[in-house]
């Protein structure tokens, strides 16, 4: 199978994602919701509606000319996560696109939606159903590629450290604001703090915000998305959070279904938004690069030597932004 014939199933996928009917696309989602309470329709389809903008025709060419694909095939292990819905699937592409096999191990939390989605790519190009296999172990890989908490890296290091790996860790983002930022800037921003419930390493958990920052205003504009507050799981980490600041006295704001804290760590636990002030932009920077290795990607307007991400996008990546930074791509090209 020829390179330009994988991009053309890819192509053709993303199509066909683009106009499911109305009763597949329902079939997907019930059977995501039932085994993952936190894919709700509107998650489901924000992650079909990511994936298919990574695969128009101009985009995969741009991603892929800058490498070489050698002619050998080899077998990918690739431990997907299952915090949002899809969350491998770059994973996966990366490993078709270049010619190579995937062993797919599934998370349970997220076992539904991919194999629809390779259904579809098998019945495309029949040449995939040789490339692509769901697995319960990996053994006998050639390299592999997992993904997930801090814990289970130190698992994956121990159990795939004598193949090469890409072996990615928890990350989180954040958002730097300067206390100029419009009405829709700031309401965008609430996309990229509650999109996916707060469950995906781009999802901003922490604000870095100027001395004396007024939150009220902030608060305000937020309360456009206080529906997420009717989500059982949602309201249950709230109702939790909030009970332990009552109950320790420790400072925080509270608009309803969001509670903001100050604090110096990255990752703030759900239905919590950690705020940190800075004094001057100078120091930020350099707080900021001393906490890359935590940090999935940086939102905001601009930031001398940062690489930032306007508002309201962080939950759509193109496809040649790696996870982790990690370029999958060139680790596959160089096996």
């Amino acid at each position: 199978m020829t390179l330009a014939q994988r991009i053309n199933a890819f192509v053709e996928l993303g199509k066909s994602l683009n106009k499911l009917d109305e009763d597949t696309l329902q079939h997907w989602i019930d059977e995501a919701g039932n085994e993952n309470r936190w894919f709700t329709p509107d998650t489901v389809k924000m992650a079909l509606d990511g994936v298919t903008k990574m695969l128009s025709q101009n985009e995969i060419e741009q991603w892929i000319s800058s490498y070489q694909f050698g002619a050998t095939s080899h077998k990918i292990g690739i431990v997907m996560a299952g915090n949002i819905p899809l969350v491998g699937f770059h994973d996966l592409l990366s490993v078709l696109i270049s010619g190579n096999q995937a062993f797919i191990k599934l998370s349970s939390q997220d076992s539904k939606l991919l194999p629809k989605v390779t259904d579809i790519m098998i019945s495309i190009e029949p040449y995939f159903k040789e490339s692509i296999h769901y697995v319960s172990q990996l053994k006998g890989m050639d390299a592999v590629i997992a993904t997930g908490s801090d814990n289970s890296a130190r698992y994956f290091r121990q159990y795939f450290g004598n193949r090469p790996n890409i072996i990615r860790k928890n990350r989180t983002s954040c958002a730097v604001l300067t206390g100029k930022e419009s009405n829709e800037e700031l309401l965008q921003l609430g996309r990229d703090i509650f999109s996916y419930y707060g469950l995906g390493c781009r999802n901003v958990s922490k604000l870095f915000v100027p001395e004396g920052y007024d939150f009220k205003h902030l608060l305000e504009i937020l309360e456009a998305y206080a529906e997420i507050g009717n989500h059982s799981k949602w309201r249950n980490n709230y109702d939790y959070n909030k009970s332990i600041y009552l109950v320790n006295r420790e400072p925080h704001l509270d608009n309803g279904f969001l509670l903001l804290k100050e604090s110096l760590e990255m990752v703030s636990p759900l239905s919590v938004l950690y705020y940190q002030q800075y004094s001057d932009l100078h120091t930020l920077v350099e707080l900021l690069s001393i906490q890359e290795e935590k940090i999935q990607c940086v939102v905001g307007d601009s930031l001398e030597n940062i690489e930032m991400i306007p508002f309201g996008k962080a939950q759509y990546p193109e496809v040649w932004d790696y996870a982790d930074g990690v370029d999958t791509l060139q680790f596959l090209s160089e096996l």
